[in-house]
């Protein structure tokens, strides 16, 4: 897979060794020496991947005044979609950026035409959904049209979330807009950063700020309590039975049930005894009622997925057996595997399933589904609750691949007999070798190999098929990093 290094972890992080014990971490640093590798960058890697999921920065405003487009300038590339009109943020809404040396990620809330709920409505339901899963927000206000009610809004809603919070004050072009920008002081969020997000004036003070009000590493809210209950995610398109599946288990209505799709209003954290334990389930069941454009129903559910699946620890992904698997649903899948969760497959509506289409379905399981081949997988019918009983099981699978640990000795016997028998293809009349690694961190499972030259993706990929054959990690993703031993230079 690809690389998942972490920001570094500042002073107080100085003596953490990630997932080793000190004995384990002087023994290899030794080995890292013999190999020639510099002492502070072996370090340093370990210290990176050690590291969970990244921080999360929301971008949150009204329609139209500039969050694409400052997206675009904090991750450094256009990638997020710009027009002069709302409505055309859609599909992905998460990206990584890094500033001064330290990743996070960015939620971009962009705006649309707004639905016959009324514009105050709308910049709400985006503005909590963004700052559910955020550890920090942006607040984007036009300075030339100054503060509305619309923003009034979404500011009471900020002092709601006890979020920390950098004021943007776009579209000052020069230093006339600034006086424009000093009049957001009466909004009562502090100092306002006067930024062009289009050129790009201002906003390096402004990702200053930032820095400083996100945290070197998120909460991980989800344990907070010794012994608390598990938070599991139930994502997956609208109207593939998540409500239905979640009334199932917890064995009552609580929550609304309906064929249109988007239904429920606000995210549901129930506690459900299920298999003799108590679980937290995140009902991430659908949108706004009455959402007219499409374009806004798409983006309503992919911004709840994401801020579900944030502070969840397992993602159980319902897919809808009777119909083929949609483009939609593999990004619901990416998602939850780019966010680093425990996952397990629900198929539902299984018992409707007649001989063929269980054919096809597995067909385009294998075609679709690939690159979660190691997902546990459940067949479920959340009307009838067949085969309820082996979600639980599935889920304790997820999360006991999901905090596997390798001891770094056992790793490098295990990587050495690989290295040994299937050797790196030859490239350019050199053959590098992975030399050795160690597992630097868990939930998911975070490797660093150290090699001789740089290693191909595809034999990464084996690497990982490898271990997955070698040590299970059934149901979680996988993170590999390689370091380069770097060449030393000649002395004058």
């Amino acid at each position: 897979m690809n690389d998942h290094i972490q920001p570094d972890g500042s002073a107080e992080h100085e003596h953490d060794h990630g997932a080793l014990g000190d004995a384990e971490f002087a023994e290899f640093m030794e080995l890292a020496a013999e190999e020639g590798f510099d002492l502070e960058d072996v370090e340093g890697a370990l210290e990176a991947a050690g590291h969970g999921p990244l921080p999360v920065l929301a971008v949150v405003g009204r329609p139209n005044v500039g969050k694409s487009t400052l997206v675009n300038r904090i991750i450094g590339r256009r990638e997020a979609v710009v027009e002069d009109k709302p409505g055309v943020t859609r599909d992905r809404v998460t990206y990584e950026a890094e500033w001064s040396g330290r990743r996070f990620k960015v939620v971009d809330t962009g705006g649309w035409e707004q639905d016959v709920l009324g514009i105050d409505a709308s910049v709400a339901a985006q503005a909590e959904y963004a700052i559910e899963a955020a550890d920090a927000v942006v607040f984007v206000v036009d300075a030339k049209v100054g503060a509305t009610d619309t923003d009034e809004a979404v500011v009471r809603l900020l002092r709601k979330a006890g979020k920390p919070v950098v004021l943007c004050a776009n579209k000052v072009d020069g230093p006339s807009g600034e006086a424009d920008a000093s009049y957001l002081w009466a909004l009562g969020l502090g100092e306002p950063h006067p930024v062009s997000a289009l050129h790009g004036r201002g906003t390096g003070d402004m990702l200053d700020q930032v820095l400083e009000a996100l945290p070197q590493a998120p909460a991980q809210t989800f344990n907070a309590a010794v012994g608390g209950p598990r938070r599991i995610a139930l994502i997956g398109r609208p109207n593939v039975g998540k409500s239905s599946l979640l009334n199932k288990v917890a064995g009552e209505e609580r929550v609304v049930v309906n064929e249109i799709a988007g239904t429920t209003r606000d995210p549901v954290d129930e506690l459900i005894e299920l298999g003799g334990k108590t679980w937290k389930f995140v009902d991430t069941a659908g949108i706004r009622k009455r959402v007219h454009l499409q374009q806004g129903a798409d983006y309503y559910a992919s911004l709840r997925t994401a801020a579900a699946v944030e502070k969840a620890e397992v993602a159980v992904v319902l897919l809808d057996a009777a119909d083929s698997i949609s483009v939609q649903d593999q990004r619901i899948v990416t998602m939850a595997v780019e966010a680093g969760r425990a996952i397990v497959l629900a198929f539902n509506k299984w018992d409707t399933l007649d001989e063929e289409r269980r054919y096809y379905l597995e067909r385009e399981i294998e075609t679709e589904l690939g690159q979660v081949a190691w997902a546990p997988r459940v067949n479920v019918s959340a009307r009838t609750g067949r085969h309820m009983e082996k979600l639980v099981p599935a889920i304790e699978t997820a999360l006991e691949g999901w905090e596997t640990r390798v001891p770094t000795g056992r790793l490098n016997a295990f990587l050495g007999e690989l290295v040994a028998a299937h050797p790196h293809p030859v490239r350019g009349g050199k053959q590098p070798r992975i030399l050795f690694g160690t597992q630097a961190g868990t939930r998911p499972p975070r490797f660093v190999l150290f090699a001789s030259g740089f290693i191909e993706a595809g034999y990464r990929r084996f690497i990982e098929r490898r271990l997955r054959e070698e040590f299970s990690f059934e149901g979680t993703p996988v993170h590999i990093s390689v370091r380069v031993r770097e060449k030393r230079g000649k002395k004058k």
